[in-house]
């Protein structure tokens, strides 16, 4: 019975209203008195019934709650024989109620779209060949399953076979569709616009994006601040205060009703809602726009920051080394009509160009590397068409970062068979194709093979070294040939945002990195860092946390690397970027989805309105009980009723005021309203996608 009354509590609201509206109609259209009190009377009876049950189940844990205070007036006022009193008070408490559950629901629909975007079934095939539909949770690593035209894919997986369309806009926030075909990665979530797939999954359930994500929030949700555990530790011992205060004013006044006036009006309710409110529609917000916050604790701590610690790689740069220069030689020596990025029209900072410009630049290089072939073919080595040939195909055969980016530079290329592949000791790859020794490594590597670099090498070598670069030098028969500079490249707008963090409140920001102190000051030189240290392993980094811990700074490190990991914990809040390591995600505070550095500025303002929201709500719920118990000193129009109004007005309005946070944008580009997902090469091991970011 209980369960079936606590079911129906928005249906027995309606009564209650329909049975106030007609006995008001009997008493002043009809001078029905007996009406008037019987409908009161029921109105009563049926909406002190939800209130009661909670009442006496929260009674029975020893929690004093606000439906306590309220069963209790109702009681009181059937005693004194105010109907119209505890009628009206009952439905103005349950309609309060209901109010309070829709907004709230409101300030998670941000959390609770994750889960819509997760498929509940999935075609898993069996050992005869067939596919059987399954819970998605009965799904297991290994199993293979089908995906047709309209269906989502149900697991984080590679496809085996198959190809077709996929619609990532709800992850990726791209509106073309993405072709899938044997080797492509897949999302949970994703939506299959065409085709069919075969997937094996290599994540499932919780493991997959939308678990992680799901859980990081649910616990940042549960997790409480020190106001809200101020606040509950208060209302512990506040509300059996009102009742013990209550009880004395009536004994001394000899007034029942000024007693549970007493009651109604020192109910806690926007007290007790108002912090928790503005924490999950703070929560809510960071979702929508790439923020995971783990927690209001953390809200807090960010809050009150003054000092961002930054990592270099992965974290203010890309984290993917580049071809930027490319030098070209003849057999003597001679340069030959060098490219370089410079000359692409890059935008610069500190000898640094952003990613947008490297599309172009590529171009720009490629295009003039067979403009210029000709101009080789004249001497008797190789044609520079073919040393980019060795070059590629002895760098296809390499895991080296610098590899990767040589190859991917050379994309065009054909690659090929390049026999007797060694790496050699002392950093340099040496390997045979075409009757001819080729050498691939850093100057110092090849002088000391005995191949002499001229002057002009020298001189492009040292202007190279002076923007950064890293040196890839390659040797054919003897001579060098080409000589390529290779740096990482900064996240577009990154100079913008530490303006915007410095705007918000940001005081100190430092620059931490394994690189070389040139090559930080050069990427720094116009960045805005009030420090840049260099030549940094782990251990020093995390030193460095600690000694502006101990200078009283409230410090925020920013890193994506498992190198990052003890800097990350050491911070007062440690924020990782999404596509980072796994350890690093994981030992963090705060999460900003897709690695989108643009972000943070957002987390950081989000977290100083959060919090002074929440101070915001404790005032107006302090002042609205003020305020109602010194009218009800100070007046004598201040009723049960009139309280009770004035009391669920407040709830409505810490509420709302909440919610205010979820419209919060501090004015930045900083992504999508969709959740971006974006792949990491391994997770324990095995493929995986990584919590990444946004609903709409």
């Amino acid at each position: 019975m209980q369960s079936l009354i606590l079911r129906h509590k928005p249906q027995l609201t309606i009564i209650s209203g329909v049975l106030i509206a007609a006995g008001l109609v009997a008493r002043f259209a009809f001078h029905s008195q007996p009406a008037y009190a019987a409908a009161f009377i029921i109105a009563s009876i049926i909406g002190v019934l939800p209130i009661l049950i909670q009442a006496v189940q929260a009674l029975r844990v020893r929690v004093m709650s606000i439906d306590v205070l309220v069963s209790i007036a109702v009681f009181g006022a059937f005693l004194i024989g105010s109907w119209d009193e505890s009628a009206i008070v009952t439905f103005l408490f349950l309609v309060g109620g209901q109010i309070e559950r829709y907004t709230l629901n409101q300030t998670r629909s941000a959390i609770s779209a994750l889960t819509d975007m997760a498929p509940q079934s999935a075609a898993v095939r069996r050992a005869d060949g067939t596919f059987e539909t399954v819970p998605v949770d009965d799904v297991h690593v290994g199993d293979i399953v089908k995906v047709t035209t309209g269906d989502r894919i149900p697991v984080d997986g590679t496809v085996m076979s198959g190809t077709g369309l996929v619609n990532e806009s709800a992850i990726t926030g791209e509106p073309i569709p993405v072709d899938k075909a044997a080797g492509s990665s897949a999302s949970a979530g994703t939506l299959l616009d065409d085709g069919m797939l075969t997937i094996r999954a290599d994540m499932v359930g919780e493991d997959t994006t939308f678990g992680r994500i799901i859980e990081l929030v649910e616990n940042a949700q549960d997790s409480k601040s020190k106001e809200e555990r101020f606040i509950d530790r208060f209302a512990t011992y506040y509300t059996p205060a009102v009742l013990i205060i209550a009880v004395i004013v009536g004994l001394v006044t000899r007034r029942v009703d000024l007693a549970i006036t007493m009651l109604v009006l020192g109910c806690p309710g926007a007290l007790v809602i108002g912090v928790p409110v503005s924490n999950m529609a703070g929560i809510g917000n960071g979702a929508r726009h790439g923020v995971l916050i783990k927690g209001s604790e953390v809200t807090h701590r960010l809050s009150s920051a003054d000092t961002f610690v930054f990592d270099k790689t992965g974290t203010i740069t890309v984290g993917v080394p580049q071809v930027t220069d490319v030098r070209r030689y003849d057999d003597d020596g001679t340069p030959v009509a060098n490219d370089t990025g410079n000359g692409a029209g890059g935008a610069h900072i500190g000898g640094f160009e952003e990613t947008k410009d490297v599309a172009a630049r590529d171009s720009s290089v490629r295009d003039s590397s067979v403009r210029d072939a000709s101009a080789l073919d004249a001497g008797s080595g190789p044609a520079h068409d073919d040393v980019v040939r060795y070059l590629v195909g002895v760098e296809s055969q390499s895991q080296h970062p610098l590899a990767k980016a040589i190859v991917q530079h050379f994309g065009d290329t054909p690659v090929p068979q390049v026999d007797e592949v060694s790496v050699v000791t002392g950093g340099g790859i040496s390997a045979v194709h075409d009757n001819h020794r080729i050498l691939v490594g850093s100057p110092r590597f090849l002088e000391a093979d005995g191949i002499a670099l001229t002057s002009s090498m020298r001189e492009d070598a040292s202007e190279l070294e002076m923007q950064g670069d890293s040196l890839v030098a390659v040797a054919v028969d003897g001579s060098i040939r080409l000589l390529l500079g290779i740096r990482d490249r900064l996240r577009p707008g990154v100079a913008e945002d530490i303006a915007r963090l410095r705007r918000l409140g940001a005081k100190t920001i430092v620059l931490l990195s394994g690189d070389n102190q040139r090559a930080v000051d050069l990427m720094t030189a116009k960045l805005g860092f009030d420090r840049a240290i260099g030549g940094l392993l782990p251990d020093e980094k995390a030193a460095v946390i600690s000694g502006l811990r101990d200078d009283g700074h409230r410090v925020v490190f920013v890193g994506d690397g498992i190198n990052d990991s003890p800097s990350l914990a050491l911070a007062d809040v440690g924020i990782a970027m999404g596509n980072g390591a796994d350890v690093a995600i994981d030992t963090s505070d705060v999460v900003l989805a897709d690695s989108d550095f643009s972000r943070l500025p957002h987390a950081y303002g989000l977290a100083k309105h959060t919090v002074r929201n929440m101070r915001e709500n404790i005032a107006i719920a302090v002042g609205t009980v003020a305020l109602l118990l010194s009218g009800l000193v100070l007046t004598t129009w201040l009723t049960m009723a009139v309280g009770m109004f004035v009391h669920e007005a407040s709830v409505l309005a810490v509420i709302l005021n909440g919610m205010r946070l979820l419209r919060y944008r501090t004015g930045g580009n900083h992504g999508t309203h969709h959740w971006n997902i974006r792949k990491l090469d391994a997770y324990q091991g095995q493929p995986r996608s990584v919590i990444d970011t946004v609903v709409a």
